[in-house]
């Protein structure tokens, strides 16, 4: 699948995956200087990429994994959602979940895509849902008793 991009700025880094298999591709700040992130605060960090997403996927946005677990750095929304219609720059909203003062550098991968397929649905209202199994059972309902 070939997804078309935009490089919004002359800094704007295109993503790259880390290895052949991996699902993500890396999404790299677009900023001009260093971008301080104070704890338990969130900062929107551009990427400088607009993306021409095909209909019926989405593009998630996900934290990496080294960024998480050696900074405490992750998008504040845990996963956000690149609409296929969106036109607009790929903006990163940053969540410090640590304790000290964190920084983003320019270039640094701060993120990474994952362009996934979603199912359209229509909601329609019933009176009733089909009985299952669980029912209505809820937060750790289905775990060891």
């Amino acid at each position: 699948m070939k997804v078309n991009i935009k490089k919004l700025s002359d800094t704007a880094t295109n993503p790259t995956r880390g290895s052949a298999a991996a699902a993500g591709y890396d999404l790299y700040a677009d900023v001009r200087e260093n971008t301080d992130i104070k704890p338990h605060t969130t900062a929107k960090i551009g990427t400088g990429l607009a993306m021409e997403i095909p209909d019926g996927y989405f593009g998630g946005i996900y934290a990496r994994s080294g960024i998480a677990t050696k900074e405490g750095l992750r998008p504040a929304n845990c996963v956000g959602v690149v609409d296929s219609d969106y036109r607009g720059e790929i903006i990163v909203a940053v969540h410090n979940d640590s304790d000290e003062v964190r920084t983003i550098t320019p270039g640094e991968r701060v993120a990474q895509i994952i362009i996934q397929p979603y199912l359209s649905v229509e909601f329609e209202e019933a009176d009733e849902l089909a009985e299952s199994e669980r029912g209505a059972g809820g937060f750790g309902s289905t775990g060891k008793k």
